[in-house]
């Protein structure tokens, strides 16, 4: 026991632990050890003596006036013969022999010490690194365990789970990897840190480093949506507008980028800028695609409809969505991706909907039908006079109740009820008669030709008889046969007539 106070201050010195922790730990392993090898219920304590190296165990007991547990009590004239000052309330402590210690007990006190070591260690890390999550680090590889690795940070080791990093990547023993501080758990079978390498976060913290724009605030990241392995998406928003805050995190020929690139080992990388309108960010979100329009269908859940053309929606919703699931992370929207055409087929669906299907059968009372012949078609599933209209005889004739000389007042009603959309026609006399006004006779009977648009509404068509000719009218008669017989009277006021000396405008 000589030397056990040097391999506490050696294992304090390695282990990053207060000495204090590690003696506590000390004497509670020592204490389990002797418990099992003296296999007694005693009240044990443990003391380290600084000046001899050794550590002591002792039996502690109780001052009373009369000790009724002889193994936890001592009464005080018993005290008194060990010290005189003894008094009721106080201690005695009895001397153990920690030498005879069995290898048992021996292997019991090894691993309750490594036990609170464990813990303290814990402890210790938790305490150091848990304000430190998302800060980049920079580690080596020390061993592999299966998927994951485990790399060294100088103070402690580390954990890189699978789950952590990204697909295209491969690590061998002593590489150097940077990695972002993803967690720091104080318990359980991962206790200590956890690093990431396919977090959204490892992207920022390589921008702050590549970009000094970034570093200065002058550049702020909204943003970032990842898939590790595939593609990321980073919202970038310039304080300064006189900063190009995309061509900032560019660089020069692209030469920032790539070295984060070249980091990420070739993943797409996708800088957009940030708008607080939710629907241009929705629209340099989904690039490389072009949007043809952005609708908020529900403002409060945050739900948008965006449409494309046609040849725009695979590029829209890219690789397995994953174009348009990394636009949704990144604007913290849902998206709900449409096509012209499947739009435009919504639409109609929609407006079908509304159309009423039929007029029922009802309506044909009005037009003579018998309430009971009206019953027996409902209950043959007849409710609309549309499908009643594309019934035959025989079809009517087939239903049940119905007779043959239902079917006649059937069509009838049926066809009374279609007359009524049917538009009047006008028949125009075979011979017109002598006389007709322009108020009896439409536009559409009148040929154009032979009135003129200007005199129209102010002309009257007049037929004359002709009458019989004389000899000497015969060939004038014969000249102007086949001129019209139509005369466009006109309808100047009598005064204006006699003012201009005509009676009348022979066409």
């Amino acid at each position: 026991m000589a030397s056990i106070y040097q391999s506490i201050e050696i294992l304090s010195k390695e282990k990053g632990i207060d000495p204090q922790i590690v003696m506590d730990a000390v004497k509670e392993a020592m204490l389990v050890a002797a418990r099992k090898h003296f296999k007694t219920t005693e009240e044990l304590a443990a003391e380290f003596d600084q000046a001899s190296g050794e550590l002591q165990i002792f039996a502690v007991k109780k001052i009373v006036e009369e000790a009724a547990d002889p193994a936890h009590e001592i009464s005080l004239s018993d005290a008194k013969k060990i010290d005189a000052s003894a008094e009721v309330g106080g201690e005695v402590r009895f001397p153990k022999k920690a030498e005879g210690l069995s290898r048992v007990s021996a292997q019991t006190f090894k691993q309750v010490i490594l036990q609170k070591l464990r813990e303290a260690e814990r402890d210790t890390i938790f305490t150091e690194y848990a304000h430190r999550v998302g800060e980049l680090v920079t580690c080596v590889v020390k061993r592999i365990e299966g998927p994951d690795l485990v790399l060294d940070m100088g103070k402690t080791e580390a954990r890189l789970p699978k789950k952590e990093q990204s697909r295209l990547e491969n690590f061998s023993i002593g590489d150097r990897v940077r990695c972002i501080i993803k967690s720091v758990e104080k318990s359980g079978k991962n206790a200590g840190v956890i690093l990431s390498r396919a977090d959204a976060d490892f992207v920022k913290r390589l921008f702050e480093q590549e970009v000094p724009e970034i570093y200065d605030n002058t550049v702020v990241i909204k943003a970032c949506a990842r898939e590790a392995g595939e593609r990321t998406k980073i919202a970038v928003f310039s304080r300064d507008r006189d900063v190009d805050c995309v061509g900032a995190c560019v660089g020069m020929k692209g030469m920032r980028v790539q070295s984060i690139i070249r980091e990420l080992r070739s993943e797409k990388i996708d800088i957009i800028e940030y708008s607080e309108d939710p629907i241009v960010f929705a629209t340099h979100a989904l690039s490389p695609a072009k949007i043809s329009r952005v609708t908020i269908v529900n403002a409060t859940d945050r739900h948008m409809e965006v449409i494309v053309e046609d040849t725009q929606l695979s590029l829209a919703i890219g690789k397995k969505g994953q174009n348009v699931r990394l636009a949704a992370k990144l604007i913290g929207w849902k998206v709900d991706i449409k096509s012209e055409e499947e739009k435009r087929q919504e639409v109609e669906t929609a407006m079908s909907a509304m159309i009423v299907p039929g007029a029922p059968v009802s309506v044909l009372m009005e037009h003579g039908l018998a309430v009971e012949v009206i019953e027996k078609l409902v209950e043959a599933d007849i409710g609309t006079v549309e499908k009643l209209g594309y019934m035959t005889p025989e079809d009517l004739e087939a239903l049940p109740g119905i007779e043959p000389q239902m079917v006649d007042a059937i069509q009838q009603a049926v066809n009374g009820y279609y007359s009524q959309f049917e538009e009047p026609i006008v028949e125009i006399p075979a011979e017109i008669p002598a006389e007709v006004t322009v108020a009896d006779v439409s536009a559409a009977e009148v040929p154009a030709a032979d009135v003129p648009a200007a005199e129209a509404p102010a002309a009257e068509v007049h037929i004359e008889t002709p009458a019989p000719a004389s000899d000497e009218a015969v060939a004038e008669n014969e000249i102007n046969a086949a001129k019209p017989a139509v005369e466009v009277m006109d309808h100047t006021p009598a005064a204006e007539k006699s003012a201009e000396g005509t009676e009348g405008v022979q066409s």
